[in-house]
């Protein structure tokens, strides 16, 4: 479901694939490419959401601001796992958010990272570019290098293919 909310209405181009399912509510947009999946809640009611071209919000993943003080960012070719909870924070270009994770309030994750299945990353953390953080709370274990990224932009490519499959299943339907 797409919904506006107080008189925001989510912006949405057209070679993005939102879910049926998902719920995509008030200040949000996405950039080109972008896809939101399952059951997926991005939800822009009291903070705004950005989420930058070629990302994905996988299934059951939530989305939200905090109000008046934190909203969402999200940059480019970013993969957000299943059952991830991404709240007020910002990731930065090229991150991967491993199943389960958890990010809140104003934290930063740097370009080029992975934040492992499960992890929690406390409210004001700053996570450098190029890390691999897992843990509860959430440790730089180590520093990522070119393999890594390589994993990195093979997720984000896996989930480009889906939605142009998607995308192009709808408009023969």
């Amino acid at each position: 479901m797409i919904r506006t909310y107080q008189a925001h209405t989510p912006e949405i181009p057209a070679s993005c694939y939102v879910d049926q399912s998902a719920q995509v509510i008030g200040d949000v947009t996405l950039g080109e490419q972008a896809s939101v999946w399952m059951n997926a809640v991005v939800r822009g009611d009291v903070n705004s959401i950005r989420i930058g071209a070629k990302s994905n919000v996988q299934d059951c993943a939530v989305l939200h601001g905090m109000r008046h003080l934190y909203p969402v960012i999200v940059g480019e070719l970013v993969t957000i796992g299943h059952n991830a909870t991404v709240h007020g924070c910002v990731l930065e270009n090229m991150v991967l958010v491993g199943i389960g994770a958890t990010i809140l309030n104003n934290a930063r994750i740097g370009e080029g990272s992975i934040i492992a299945a499960g992890a929690v990353i406390p409210e004001h953390t700053v996570i450098p570019p190029n890390s691999l953080v897992a843990g509860v709370p959430g440790k730089v274990r180590r520093t990522l290098g070119d393999a890594d990224r390589t994993l990195i932009l093979k997720y984000a490519q896996n989930y480009l293919d889906y939605t142009a499959i998607y995308l192009a299943e709808a408009a023969g339907a």
